[in-house]
């Protein structure tokens, strides 16, 4: 007499927890990712505060290059202004190159090359940006593990349901995708 009443409470009750592990999974994946961007966005704030304190470093010894500064300060300012994770990385990529076609100018200036001021401040970019590309990689590794698990048969079901959407990669830029020339 239970047992036509048994069969279908174990079968609610085996949905009801698989549904509530995908749900706490994808919330912790979730998670893990937000905080991931935010160990991004430390990083590439802390770029975006050594780069005032390098210009002003780099003015004094290269009173030519005065769009290179300017660009580089362009670069800085759209980074701070950016707000969504895919205008971040496209204003973080910018000012990237920009930063690049600083170190090349300073190439040409042997004073600015030996103060000190200049290389600690290129040291901590150096670091900062080795960083930003640790906290890349765990961001996209991430962001794959939480697309995978949103999009897989059933799980691809449920999370629909729940309001869970693909997260963006942070992808390299074009200029950081050509090929680097080193010149001797």
């Amino acid at each position: 007499m239970l047992w036509p009443l048994i069969i279908p409470i174990a079968v609610i009750v085996v949905l009801a927890l698989f549904i509530w592990g995908l749900y706490n999974g994808l919330i912790r994946l979730k998670n893990n990712v937000e905080n991931s961007w935010a160990q991004i966005d430390v990083q590439l704030k802390r770029r975006a505060d050594l780069i005032p304190n390098l210009i002003e470093t780099v003015k004094g010894y290269t009173k030519h290059e005065k769009s290179v500064l300017e660009n580089v300060t362009k670069a800085r300012t759209a980074f701070m202004n950016a707000t969504s994770i895919e205008d971040k990385a496209k204003a973080s990529n910018q000012l990237s190159d920009m930063l690049k076609t600083l170190f090349a100018v300073s190439e040409n200036y042997p004073r600015l090359k030996a103060n000190e001021n200049f290389l600690q401040l290129q040291e901590e970019l150096s670091g900062t940006e080795s960083k930003i590309a640790y906290a890349r990689q765990n961001y996209n590794d991430l962001v794959m593990m939480f697309n995978n698990k949103i999009e897989v048969f059933p799980n691809s079901i449920f999370a629909k349901q729940m309001n869970f959407t693909r997260k963006p990669l942070f992808e390299a830029s074009e200029a950081e995708r050509q090929n680097v020339k080193v010149q001797f």
